[in-house]
């Protein structure tokens, strides 16, 4: 524990204590925008419709490029002939 000689000790310490508290306030003040605006362009619809096309575009390419590769055919079964 700190011991205090003079009452000015204590201002200074109390001062700087207070002038902290207010930058860490402010940091995360600005910690929370900037996850505000990564949320909003990460979810925003544009970037959800984008990602989810061009996942599927990438699934449709690499199921192509496999069945090149394989030449996997489909088997029909004699409950489709009917």
């Amino acid at each position: 524990m700190k011991r205090y000689n003079t009452f000015e000790e204590i201002d200074r310490d109390l001062k700087y204590l207070r002038l902290k508290s207010q930058i860490d306030l402010e940091e995360m003040k600005m910690g929370l925008n900037e996850s505000k605006e990564t949320i909003r362009d990460t979810f925003s619809p544009i970037n959800l419709i984008a990602g989810t096309v061009a996942s599927i575009v990438k699934k449709a390419f690499v199921l192509k490029v496999v069945d090149k590769l394989i030449g996997i055919k489909t088997v029909k079964t004699n409950d489709e002939d009917d």
